[in-house]
Protein backbone atom coordinates (compact mmCIF):
# COMPACT_ATOMS: atom_id res chain seq x y z
CA UNK A 1 0.00 0.00 0.00
CA UNK A 2 1.48 3.41 -1.16
CA UNK A 3 1.61 6.40 1.65
CA UNK A 4 -0.76 8.28 -0.50
CA UNK A 5 -3.35 4.80 -0.75
CA UNK A 6 -2.88 4.34 3.98
CA UNK A 7 -3.91 7.70 3.89
CA UNK A 8 -6.81 7.62 2.29
CA UNK A 9 -8.30 4.28 3.50
CA UNK A 10 -7.81 5.64 7.28
CA UNK A 11 -9.48 8.79 6.62
CA UNK A 12 -12.42 6.79 4.90
CA UNK A 13 -12.58 4.70 7.80
CA UNK A 14 -12.56 7.84 10.12
CA UNK A 15 -15.15 9.31 7.74
CA UNK A 16 -17.50 6.79 8.51
CA UNK A 17 -16.74 6.52 12.26
CA UNK A 18 -17.77 10.36 12.58
CA UNK A 19 -21.05 9.79 11.60
CA UNK A 20 -21.90 7.61 13.94
CA UNK A 21 -19.74 9.53 17.05
CA UNK A 22 -21.87 12.37 15.80
CA UNK A 23 -24.57 11.09 18.22
CA UNK A 24 -23.01 8.98 20.44
CA UNK A 25 -24.00 9.19 24.29
CA UNK A 26 -22.10 10.73 26.90
CA UNK A 27 -22.15 7.47 28.44
CA UNK A 28 -20.88 5.74 25.81
CA UNK A 29 -17.85 8.06 25.44
CA UNK A 30 -16.99 8.54 28.70
CA UNK A 31 -16.40 4.77 29.14
CA UNK A 32 -14.28 4.32 26.25
CA UNK A 33 -12.18 7.61 27.58
CA UNK A 34 -11.90 5.87 30.93
CA UNK A 35 -11.00 2.49 29.48
CA UNK A 36 -8.25 4.40 26.99
CA UNK A 37 -6.67 5.90 30.63
CA UNK A 38 -6.66 2.15 32.37
CA UNK A 39 -5.05 0.84 29.42
CA UNK A 40 -2.15 3.46 29.04
CA UNK A 41 -1.07 2.68 32.56
CA UNK A 42 -1.69 -1.08 32.15
CA UNK A 43 0.29 -1.19 29.34
CA UNK A 44 2.63 1.50 30.82
CA UNK A 45 6.02 -0.79 30.43
CA UNK A 46 5.34 -1.49 26.86
CA UNK A 47 5.10 2.50 26.08
CA UNK A 48 7.94 3.38 27.59
CA UNK A 49 10.07 0.36 25.42
CA UNK A 50 8.65 2.03 22.54
CA UNK A 51 9.67 5.29 23.36
CA UNK A 52 12.84 4.11 24.64
CA UNK A 53 13.44 3.16 21.08
CA UNK A 54 12.89 6.63 19.76
CA UNK A 55 14.62 8.86 22.44
CA UNK A 56 17.85 6.53 21.83
CA UNK A 57 17.46 6.84 17.89
CA UNK A 58 17.17 10.98 18.63
CA UNK A 59 20.23 10.58 20.83
CA UNK A 60 22.22 8.86 18.02
CA UNK A 61 21.34 11.78 15.89
CA UNK A 62 22.38 14.27 17.84
CA UNK A 63 19.33 15.99 18.71
CA UNK A 64 18.83 18.87 21.40
CA UNK A 65 18.29 18.61 24.66
CA UNK A 66 14.71 19.78 23.88
CA UNK A 67 13.94 17.75 21.51
CA UNK A 68 14.92 14.62 23.45
CA UNK A 69 12.63 15.93 25.77
CA UNK A 70 9.49 16.75 24.05
CA UNK A 71 10.02 12.78 22.99
CA UNK A 72 10.49 11.68 26.31
CA UNK A 73 7.69 9.24 28.14
CA UNK A 74 8.25 8.68 31.86
CA UNK A 75 5.75 7.85 33.94
CA UNK A 76 4.87 10.40 35.21
CA UNK A 77 4.27 11.74 31.81
CA UNK A 78 2.32 8.49 31.06
CA UNK A 79 0.02 9.09 34.40
CA UNK A 80 -0.58 12.84 33.34
CA UNK A 81 -2.01 11.52 29.87
CA UNK A 82 -3.85 8.95 32.03
CA UNK A 83 -5.25 11.98 33.99
CA UNK A 84 -6.27 14.00 31.33
CA UNK A 85 -8.26 11.78 29.66
CA UNK A 86 -10.02 11.11 33.00
CA UNK A 87 -10.43 14.84 33.42
CA UNK A 88 -11.98 15.37 30.01
CA UNK A 89 -14.44 12.52 31.08
CA UNK A 90 -15.68 14.72 33.58
CA UNK A 91 -16.08 17.96 31.41
CA UNK A 92 -19.66 18.49 30.35
CA UNK A 93 -20.88 16.84 26.32
CA UNK A 94 -20.38 19.79 23.98
CA UNK A 95 -22.06 18.18 21.55
CA UNK A 96 -26.62 19.12 21.63
CA UNK A 97 -26.22 21.91 23.83
CA UNK A 98 -28.27 25.15 22.82
CA UNK A 99 -25.84 27.91 22.44
CA UNK A 100 -29.22 29.96 21.77
CA UNK A 101 -32.40 30.06 21.09
CA UNK A 102 -34.89 32.52 20.06
CA UNK A 103 -38.54 33.06 18.50
CA UNK A 104 -39.24 34.87 15.20
CA UNK A 105 -42.50 36.90 14.72
CA UNK A 106 -43.88 35.00 12.39
CA UNK A 107 -43.36 31.79 14.44
CA UNK A 108 -40.34 29.96 13.93
CA UNK A 109 -38.63 28.86 16.54
CA UNK A 110 -34.43 29.03 15.90
CA UNK A 111 -32.02 27.03 17.87
CA UNK A 112 -28.20 27.79 17.48
CA UNK A 113 -26.87 24.11 18.55
CA UNK A 114 -23.51 22.80 18.80
CA UNK A 115 -22.63 20.09 16.71
CA UNK A 116 -19.15 18.14 15.87
CA UNK A 117 -16.59 19.36 13.27
CA UNK A 118 -16.25 15.62 12.08
CA UNK A 119 -12.66 14.49 10.77
CA UNK A 120 -9.79 15.92 12.34
CA UNK A 121 -5.95 15.57 11.14
CA UNK A 122 -3.38 16.55 13.04
CA UNK A 123 -0.24 16.54 12.07
CA UNK A 124 2.42 16.98 14.58
CA UNK A 125 5.56 16.75 15.42
CA UNK A 126 7.89 15.25 18.36
CA UNK A 127 5.40 15.13 22.00
CA UNK A 128 4.31 11.29 21.77
CA UNK A 129 1.48 12.97 24.32
CA UNK A 130 0.10 14.77 21.50
CA UNK A 131 -1.68 11.67 20.42
CA UNK A 132 -3.24 11.04 23.46
CA UNK A 133 -4.12 14.53 24.36
CA UNK A 134 -6.00 14.64 20.47
CA UNK A 135 -7.43 11.72 20.45
CA UNK A 136 -9.01 12.16 23.99
CA UNK A 137 -10.78 15.83 23.25
CA UNK A 138 -11.57 14.55 19.82
CA UNK A 139 -14.03 11.84 20.57
CA UNK A 140 -15.23 13.08 23.93
CA UNK A 141 -16.65 16.33 21.23
CA UNK A 142 -17.68 13.51 18.68
CA UNK A 143 -15.15 13.98 16.28
CA UNK A 144 -13.06 10.85 14.40
CA UNK A 145 -9.09 11.79 14.39
CA UNK A 146 -6.85 10.93 11.68
CA UNK A 147 -3.18 11.41 13.71
CA UNK A 148 0.19 11.55 11.50
CA UNK A 149 3.26 12.03 13.67
CA UNK A 150 7.00 12.65 13.07
CA UNK A 151 9.41 9.67 12.09
CA UNK A 152 11.17 11.01 15.35
CA UNK A 153 8.43 9.48 17.30
CA UNK A 154 6.86 6.72 15.44
CA UNK A 155 7.46 3.90 17.68
CA UNK A 156 5.74 6.06 21.05
CA UNK A 157 3.07 7.29 18.80
CA UNK A 158 1.85 3.97 16.83
CA UNK A 159 2.31 2.18 20.06
CA UNK A 160 -0.37 4.85 21.86
CA UNK A 161 -2.81 5.21 19.46
CA UNK A 162 -3.08 1.30 19.11
CA UNK A 163 -3.72 0.87 22.54
CA UNK A 164 -6.20 3.80 23.15
CA UNK A 165 -7.82 2.88 20.13
CA UNK A 166 -8.55 -0.63 21.02
CA UNK A 167 -9.54 0.54 24.17
CA UNK A 168 -12.07 2.61 22.94
CA UNK A 169 -13.71 0.25 20.43
CA UNK A 170 -13.74 -2.59 23.16
CA UNK A 171 -15.92 0.11 24.93
CA UNK A 172 -18.11 1.11 22.36
CA UNK A 173 -17.32 3.37 20.19
CA UNK A 174 -17.21 2.75 16.39
CA UNK A 175 -14.13 1.38 14.80
CA UNK A 176 -12.05 3.87 13.25
CA UNK A 177 -12.68 6.66 15.30
CA UNK A 178 -9.13 6.70 16.18
CA UNK A 179 -6.57 6.79 13.15
CA UNK A 180 -2.73 6.37 12.81
CA UNK A 181 -1.14 6.75 9.80
CA UNK A 182 2.35 4.94 10.43
CA UNK A 183 4.42 5.61 7.41
CA UNK A 184 6.55 8.47 8.10
CA UNK A 185 7.07 9.24 3.87
CA UNK A 186 5.93 13.11 3.68
CA UNK A 187 3.60 11.94 0.65
CA UNK A 188 1.45 10.97 3.34
CA UNK A 189 1.12 14.47 5.02
CA UNK A 190 0.61 15.98 1.43
CA UNK A 191 -2.33 13.58 0.94
CA UNK A 192 -3.76 14.03 4.13
CA UNK A 193 -3.80 17.96 3.45
CA UNK A 194 -5.74 17.87 0.21
CA UNK A 195 -8.52 15.08 1.33
CA UNK A 196 -11.30 17.56 1.42
CA UNK A 197 -13.88 15.20 0.67
CA UNK A 198 -12.72 13.50 4.07
CA UNK A 199 -11.33 15.93 6.16
CA UNK A 200 -12.95 18.34 8.03
CA UNK A 201 -9.96 20.41 9.80
CA UNK A 202 -6.53 20.09 9.81
CA UNK A 203 -4.50 21.00 13.18
CA UNK A 204 -0.69 21.17 12.71
CA UNK A 205 0.98 20.79 16.53
CA UNK A 206 5.05 22.21 15.73
CA UNK A 207 8.02 24.34 14.66
CA UNK A 208 7.60 27.27 12.12
CA UNK A 209 8.25 24.85 9.11
CA UNK A 210 6.04 22.47 10.11
CA UNK A 211 3.01 24.81 10.50
CA UNK A 212 4.01 26.94 7.28
CA UNK A 213 4.54 23.68 4.97
CA UNK A 214 0.87 23.28 6.36
CA UNK A 215 -0.72 26.66 5.77
CA UNK A 216 0.64 26.87 1.90
CA UNK A 217 0.20 23.39 0.86
CA UNK A 218 -3.44 22.56 2.83
CA UNK A 219 -6.46 22.92 0.29
CA UNK A 220 -8.83 21.04 3.67
CA UNK A 221 -8.87 24.34 5.98
CA UNK A 222 -6.12 24.58 8.52
CA UNK A 223 -6.35 25.97 12.35
CA UNK A 224 -2.77 27.50 13.23
CA UNK A 225 -1.80 26.84 16.16
CA UNK A 226 1.48 26.54 18.22
CA UNK A 227 4.09 28.75 17.09
CA UNK A 228 5.38 31.01 20.24
CA UNK A 229 7.57 33.85 20.53
CA UNK A 230 6.33 35.11 24.01
CA UNK A 231 7.36 37.95 26.18
CA UNK A 232 7.79 39.52 29.78
CA UNK A 233 7.18 43.12 30.65
CA UNK A 234 8.74 44.19 33.34
CA UNK A 235 6.97 47.79 34.11
CA UNK A 236 8.33 50.39 36.16
CA UNK A 237 6.28 49.82 39.09
CA UNK A 238 6.90 46.23 39.19
CA UNK A 239 7.30 44.25 42.22
CA UNK A 240 10.52 43.51 41.30
CA UNK A 241 10.67 40.16 43.40
CA UNK A 242 7.73 38.71 42.05
CA UNK A 243 9.07 39.73 38.27
CA UNK A 244 11.89 37.75 38.95
CA UNK A 245 9.99 34.57 40.11
CA UNK A 246 7.77 34.83 37.26
CA UNK A 247 10.15 35.18 34.80
CA UNK A 248 12.19 32.01 36.25
CA UNK A 249 9.18 30.05 35.88
CA UNK A 250 8.63 31.15 32.18
CA UNK A 251 11.76 30.54 30.89
CA UNK A 252 13.37 27.56 32.70
CA UNK A 253 10.61 25.58 34.08
CA UNK A 254 10.20 23.81 30.68
CA UNK A 255 11.75 26.21 28.20
CA UNK A 256 10.90 23.29 25.31
CA UNK A 257 7.43 24.50 25.02
CA UNK A 258 5.46 27.30 23.05
CA UNK A 259 3.96 29.05 26.11
CA UNK A 260 7.54 29.57 27.79
CA UNK A 261 9.05 33.21 27.64
CA UNK A 262 11.56 34.17 24.69
CA UNK A 263 12.10 38.24 25.42
CA UNK A 264 12.28 40.01 28.68
CA UNK A 265 11.86 43.78 28.14
CA UNK A 266 12.28 45.95 30.73
CA UNK A 267 11.23 49.57 31.39
CA UNK A 268 14.98 51.54 31.93
CA UNK A 269 14.04 53.40 35.04
CA UNK A 270 14.48 50.03 37.16
CA UNK A 271 17.16 48.66 34.59
CA UNK A 272 19.63 49.25 36.84
CA UNK A 273 18.07 47.55 40.12
CA UNK A 274 16.46 44.79 38.29
CA UNK A 275 18.78 43.34 35.88
CA UNK A 276 21.82 42.36 37.50
CA UNK A 277 20.22 39.94 40.01
CA UNK A 278 17.72 38.77 36.87
CA UNK A 279 20.82 37.82 35.09
CA UNK A 280 22.83 36.09 37.82
CA UNK A 281 19.83 34.16 38.76
CA UNK A 282 19.20 33.54 35.09
CA UNK A 283 23.06 32.25 34.87
CA UNK A 284 22.73 30.26 37.58
CA UNK A 285 19.89 28.17 36.11
CA UNK A 286 22.01 27.73 33.11
CA UNK A 287 19.87 30.59 30.66
CA UNK A 288 21.97 32.28 27.80
CA UNK A 289 21.20 35.83 27.93
CA UNK A 290 21.63 38.26 25.00
CA UNK A 291 20.98 41.62 25.47
CA UNK A 292 20.43 44.60 23.79
CA UNK A 293 23.13 47.14 23.64
CA UNK A 294 21.76 48.96 27.01
CA UNK A 295 21.87 45.13 28.61
CA UNK A 296 25.27 44.62 27.84
CA UNK A 297 26.58 47.98 29.09
CA UNK A 298 24.71 47.37 32.44
CA UNK A 299 25.92 43.36 32.36
CA UNK A 300 29.41 42.35 31.60
CA UNK A 301 29.79 39.36 29.74
CA UNK A 302 26.20 39.28 28.39
CA UNK A 303 26.39 38.72 24.61
CA UNK A 304 24.80 41.48 22.59
CA UNK A 305 21.81 40.41 20.38
CA UNK A 306 21.08 40.35 16.86
CA UNK A 307 18.34 41.66 15.00
CA UNK A 308 17.12 37.72 14.64
CA UNK A 309 17.09 37.62 18.06
CA UNK A 310 14.30 39.06 19.08
CA UNK A 311 12.03 37.21 16.47
CA UNK A 312 13.11 34.05 17.68
CA UNK A 313 11.35 31.16 19.23
CA UNK A 314 14.17 29.55 20.96
CA UNK A 315 12.63 26.61 22.58
CA UNK A 316 15.60 26.35 24.71
CA UNK A 317 17.45 27.76 27.77
CA UNK A 318 18.21 31.32 25.88
CA UNK A 319 16.75 34.33 26.69
CA UNK A 320 16.38 37.86 24.72
CA UNK A 321 16.95 41.05 27.24
CA UNK A 322 15.74 44.15 26.05
CA UNK A 323 15.76 47.65 28.01
CA UNK A 324 13.05 49.79 26.67
CA UNK A 325 11.81 53.61 27.60
CA UNK A 326 8.26 52.99 28.58
CA UNK A 327 5.26 50.67 28.34
CA UNK A 328 4.80 52.12 25.31
CA UNK A 329 8.13 50.84 23.26
CA UNK A 330 6.90 48.10 24.98
CA UNK A 331 3.92 47.40 22.83
CA UNK A 332 5.55 48.45 19.84
CA UNK A 333 8.24 45.35 20.66
CA UNK A 334 5.89 42.78 21.13
CA UNK A 335 3.19 44.34 17.99
CA UNK A 336 6.52 43.70 16.08
CA UNK A 337 7.49 40.61 17.31
CA UNK A 338 5.54 38.53 18.38
CA UNK A 339 3.67 35.80 17.21
CA UNK A 340 -0.08 36.36 18.54
CA UNK A 341 0.40 33.46 21.73
CA UNK A 342 0.66 35.03 25.43
CA UNK A 343 2.23 37.99 26.58
CA UNK A 344 2.40 39.53 30.12
CA UNK A 345 2.90 42.43 31.74
CA UNK A 346 4.50 42.61 35.25
CA UNK A 347 3.12 46.23 37.07
CA UNK A 348 1.99 47.82 40.17
CA UNK A 349 -0.03 50.39 38.15
CA UNK A 350 -3.63 49.54 36.98
CA UNK A 351 -3.83 51.91 34.11
CA UNK A 352 -0.81 50.44 32.47
CA UNK A 353 -1.92 46.74 33.09
CA UNK A 354 -5.19 48.05 31.35
CA UNK A 355 -3.49 49.47 28.21
CA UNK A 356 -1.08 46.61 28.19
CA UNK A 357 -4.34 43.93 28.02
CA UNK A 358 -6.27 46.56 25.60
CA UNK A 359 -3.62 46.82 23.26
CA UNK A 360 -1.69 43.70 22.85
CA UNK A 361 -3.27 41.22 20.33
CA UNK A 362 -2.47 37.94 21.45
CA UNK A 363 -4.35 34.84 22.58
CA UNK A 364 -3.59 34.96 25.72
CA UNK A 365 -2.23 38.63 27.94
CA UNK A 366 -1.20 37.77 31.28
CA UNK A 367 -1.30 40.52 34.33
CA UNK A 368 1.27 39.52 36.46
CA UNK A 369 1.61 36.07 35.97
CA UNK A 370 3.79 33.67 33.91
CA UNK A 371 3.13 32.92 30.51
CA UNK A 372 3.62 29.03 30.83
CA UNK A 373 -0.34 29.16 32.27
CA UNK A 374 -1.58 29.17 28.50
CA UNK A 375 -2.82 25.61 28.55
CA UNK A 376 -6.18 23.95 28.42
CA UNK A 377 -5.18 21.80 31.51
CA UNK A 378 -4.51 25.22 33.55
CA UNK A 379 -7.46 27.08 32.30
CA UNK A 380 -9.67 24.27 33.39
CA UNK A 381 -10.37 23.03 29.91
CA UNK A 382 -9.00 19.83 30.47
CA UNK A 383 -6.13 18.39 28.55
CA UNK A 384 -5.84 20.88 24.90
CA UNK A 385 -5.07 19.53 21.04
CA UNK A 386 -3.59 22.65 20.66
CA UNK A 387 -2.95 26.39 21.24
CA UNK A 388 -4.47 28.50 18.48
CA UNK A 389 -2.55 31.79 17.42
CA UNK A 390 -5.55 33.17 14.86
CA UNK A 391 -8.58 34.16 14.89
CA UNK A 392 -10.83 31.40 13.36
CA UNK A 393 -12.42 29.63 14.42
CA UNK A 394 -10.95 29.17 17.66
CA UNK A 395 -8.15 31.37 19.47
CA UNK A 396 -6.32 30.02 22.43
CA UNK A 397 -6.34 26.86 24.03
CA UNK A 398 -8.49 24.83 22.25
CA UNK A 399 -10.40 22.02 24.38
CA UNK A 400 -13.47 20.70 23.71
CA UNK A 401 -16.28 23.69 22.67
CA UNK A 402 -13.45 24.78 19.93
CA UNK A 403 -13.43 20.91 18.73
CA UNK A 404 -17.45 22.03 17.70
CA UNK A 405 -19.30 23.59 15.42
CA UNK A 406 -22.71 24.42 15.13
CA UNK A 407 -25.73 24.20 13.26
CA UNK A 408 -28.88 25.79 13.28
CA UNK A 409 -32.51 23.68 14.17
CA UNK A 410 -35.87 25.72 13.17
CA UNK A 411 -39.32 24.38 13.92
CA UNK A 412 -42.31 25.93 12.34
CA UNK A 413 -45.74 25.38 11.86
CA UNK A 414 -45.96 25.23 8.10
CA UNK A 415 -45.16 29.25 7.48
CA UNK A 416 -43.76 29.75 4.16
CA UNK A 417 -41.85 33.13 2.97
CA UNK A 418 -43.45 35.80 1.67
Amino acid sequence: MTPEEETTVKCQRAKQAAAQLAYLSSQTKNQALLAMADQLIERQQFLLEANSADVKAAQEQKASEAMVDRLLLSEKRIDAMSEGLREVAQLPDPVGEIIAGWKRPNGLEIKKVRVPLGVVGIIYESRPDVTVDAAGLCLKAGNAVVLRGGSEAINSNIALAKIISRAATQAGVPEGTIEIIETTDRAAAQQLMRLNSLVDVLIPRGGAGLIQSVIENATVPVIETGLGNCHIFVDASADLAMAEEIVINAKCQRPAVCNAVETLLVDESVASKFLPSMIKRLSSEGVEVRGCAKTARLISGVKEAAEEDWETEYLALILAVKVVADLKEAIAHITQYGTKHSEAIITQDYPNAQEFVERIDAAAVFVNASTRFTDGNQFGLGAEIGISTQKLHARGPMGLEELTSYKYVVAGSGQVRE
